[in-house]
């Protein structure tokens, strides 16, 4: 196997390697809470009304959520060691608006499509998160090849993307109805292969192949054995999490409190001074400075929202209209965020090839 790449885009002074160990105790554990409180609510799950299993899709707006991608016109300079140009915002700017603007055209004119390519999306890119998380802040040596991280990036976004197909499939159905309803409710029929038995024992049986094979290779792989312990605990534990919780509660709560929220400290981990407090100070600082620096874009992304609300053929007049009209405008933000990640994992070279 190749050498190891540098443990992440940062220098490898001490204050960064306590901001890096930080980062990793934080990620740990606001992943372990948010699994938690979900595995705690399934316990009541018949009890919890629709709407309160959109709380935290709600809190996602401010919390973490949405906030995550609205600093993408910062990360690419910092992370390339260059000032925040003109230049540098017009070219995230020309992203977002291209990328982003033609898949929303898709949405309109084929539906069905255009949610079948928002889950494979966002395995992709919740894959590529929890890889980098590993390697780079948690300094994984197991995952010394492209051809293993592409497999743990496999596992680690399919495990969102498919135990809910398999464990929930009416829940499942459910959702795509709610977003491809708002374009055409009859187009959701070609989704429906999907949701057969066949289809789900077929992603069952892959993707547990997949688990295995990923943490066995880790496994033989590994020089220090903590990182692979730590990967094999949050894959089973995202297994178990995500076969119990209903779908829209399990992902209401990973998409801030796992994805986003690591993502959040890899673009902190980036600025010298949130990396300096994540080092040193109180985290409130740290924080902070990512929301300042996150709150224009934020607000820019809500009018996104109302924009769709206003566009779509369907004016959303339910509580699943409001979800699928959420995650619609999720979709089309999350094209060109995938895109600025892409150009921060090759900046360290994550997926080059030999590794």
């Amino acid at each position: 196997m190749s050498e190891l790449p540098p443990s992440s885009d940062l220098g490898a002074d001490s204050a960064t390697s306590t901001a890096r160990k930080r980062a990793t105790r934080i990620a740990v554990v606001g992943g372990v809470v948010a699994l938690a409180v979900g595995a705690a609510a399934a316990v009541v799950t018949d009890l919890i009304p629709l709407w309160a299993q959109l709380l935290p899709f709600a809190a996602s707006v401010l919390v973490f959520g949405l906030p995550h991608g609205a600093v993408d016109h910062l990360v690419l300079p910092r992370a390339y060691g260059r000032p925040v140009t003109p230049r540098a915002l017009a070219f995230v700017g020309g992203l977002y608006l291209t990328v982003g603007g033609l898949y929303a055209v898709v949405w309109w004119f084929a539906p069905a499509a255009a949610f079948a390519a928002f889950i494979g999306l966002t395995l992709v890119h919740w894959g590529q998160g929890d890889v980098y998380t590993l390697v780079a802040i948690a300094g994984a040596d197991h995952l010394r090849t492209r051809a293993a991280r592409a497999l743990t990036a496999f596992v680690r976004g399919g495990i969102p993307m498919f135990v809910p197909l398999v464990a929930f499939p009416a829940e499942y159905a459910f959702v795509a109805q709610a977003l491809v309803g708002l374009f055409d409710p009859a187009a959701v029929a070609a989704l429906e292969p999907a949701f057969t038995l066949e289809a789900r024992l077929v992603v069952g049986v892959v993707l547990a192949a997949s688990i295995l094979g990923s943490l066995a290779i880790g496994f033989r792989a590994a020089d220090d054995h903590g990182p692979w312990l730590l990967e094999a605990g949050e894959t089973l534990g995202l297994v178990a999490y995500f076969a119990v919780v209903p779908p829209i509660l399990a992902i209401g709560l990973y998409f801030p409190f796992w994805h986003s929220l690591r993502h959040i400290l890899r673009a902190m981990l980036l600025d010298e001074p949130a990396r300096s407090r994540l080092a040193r100070g109180p985290l409130a600082g740290a924080f902070g400075r990512f929301a300042r620096d996150a709150a224009p874009l934020t607000a820019g992304a809500l009018v996104l929202f109302v924009a769709l609300a206003l566009l779509v053929p369907t004016t959303p007049a339910t509580v699943a209209d409001l979800l699928g009209l959420y995650l619609v405008g999720i979709a089309v933000l999350t094209l060109p965020h995938v895109v600025v990640v892409v150009l921060l994992d090759r900046r360290i070279g994550l997926w080059a090839p030999g590794r």
